[in-house]
């Protein structure tokens, strides 16, 4: 936490605690834990603030073997009136 990038990190409950809402042809859904046909399932997560891509592809890299076997999907949160890459790739 003294370099400032990790803003917060949680664990997931199983998801057998857990239910999906569905939004599909204009009709709502509620299916109740747990989902054993998953192929992939969200552990947990982090949010660390960083400059730049490349600048959280390097900090995921010392992080991956503190959290455990598996992968880190990097995405971009959305902050009002900020610029994103989002907008960056979109303008591309």
């Amino acid at each position: 936490m003294k370099a400032g990038w990790l803003v917060a990190t949680e664990g997931c409950l199983p998801s057998a605690l857990g239910a999906r809402v569905r939004l599909a042809a204009g009709k709502l859904s509620v299916s109740d834990g747990p989902f054993t046909e998953a192929k992939e399932l969200v552990g947990g997560f982090a949010i660390l603030r960083t400059r730049s891509k490349q600048e959280a592809i390097e900090l995921a890299k010392p992080f991956l073997p503190v959290a455990g076997e598996g992968e880190c999907e990097l995405r971009q949160l959305y902050e009002v009136g900020e610029e994103t890459c989002g907008r960056s790739a979109a303008g591309s």
